[in-house]
C-alpha cells in the first residue's frame, strides 16, 4: 500500500497503524474514532483489525486507513512488518500502568529501525482515570523534551480522541507537503 494515494484532485488515503501493549486501549480508541462508540469489554485483538474512516482536517478530504494491531507482552512481539506503507503511527500507552509506558519506548525504537522515521503521536490514554495514574508528569514532560507530540486521551469519555487523529493526519500532510517542496525544488535545480 502506498503511503499517499491521490483520489481525483483532493482525496487522500492514509494508513495508520495504532502501536502499544495489550488492553491500553487501541482498540476502543478506533472504535470510539471510527464509529463513536465505547464498550467496557476487553477483546483482545489477534494480529491486525482494519477500520476506514473518512475525515476533514484543515478543508482537505482524508481517508484513514486504521491498522489496530496487536498488543504486545513479554509472550507476544508486534509484527513490525504491519508498518509497511504506513503514513505514520500512533504509539499508545496505558496511564494507569508504568509498564505499558515504557514499553511504548522500546516500540517507538523497533518502528523508527523498521520503517524509518514516521510521523507519529503518543497517546497517553485512560485520562478518565488520570488519579490512578503510575505514568507521571515527568514521564510525559520527558517525551515532550524529545519533540515527540503526546496527547492525553480517553476512548471511555471520547477525550481529545478525534484531536488526536486529526493531529497526526496534520502533521503528515506537513510533512508531505515540505517533502514535495523539497522535490520541487531538487527538480527546478536539475
Amino acid at each position: 500500500m502506498q503511503r499517499y494515494q491521490w483520489e481525483g484532485n483532493a482525496m487522500i488515503q492514509l494508513k495508520i497503524c495504532l502501536l502499544g501493549s495489550f488492553a491500553v486501549g487501541k482498540t476502543s480508541l478506533v472504535a470510539r474514532f471510527s464509529r463513536g462508540i465505547f464498550s467496557d469489554k476487553y477483546l483482545a485483538t489477534l494480529g491486525v483489525k482494519i477500520d476506514r474512516k473518512r475525515i476533514q482536517v484543515d478543508g482537505t478530504a482524508v481517508t484513514l486507513i486504521l491498522w489496530d494491531m496487536a498488543g504486545e507482552d513479554e509472550f507476544a512481539k508486534v509484527q513490525m512488518s504491519y508498518l509497511t506503507g504506513a503514513a505514520g503511527y500512533l504509539l499508545v500507552f496505558d496511564g494507569t500502568r508504568k509498564l505499558t509506558f515504557d514499553q511504548a519506548l522500546i516500540l517507538e525504537e523497533r518502528a523508527r529501525t523498521t520503517v524509518g522515521a514516521l510521523p507519529f503521536v503518543v497517546l497517553a490514554n485512560k485520562a478518565d482515570l488520570e488519579d490512578q495514574w503510575e505514568v507521571s508528569a515527568g514521564d510525559i514532560k520527558a517525551l515532550t523534551a524529545r519533540k515527540w507530540l503526546v496527547q492525553k486521551t480517553s476512548a471511555k469519555t471520547g477525550e481529545d480522541v478525534d484531536g488526536a487523529f486529526e493531529k497526526l493526519v496534520r502533521g503528515i500532510l506537513s510533512r508531505r507537503g515540505s517533502s514535495a517542496g523539497t522535490q520541487a525544488q531538487d527538480s527546478a535545480e536539475s
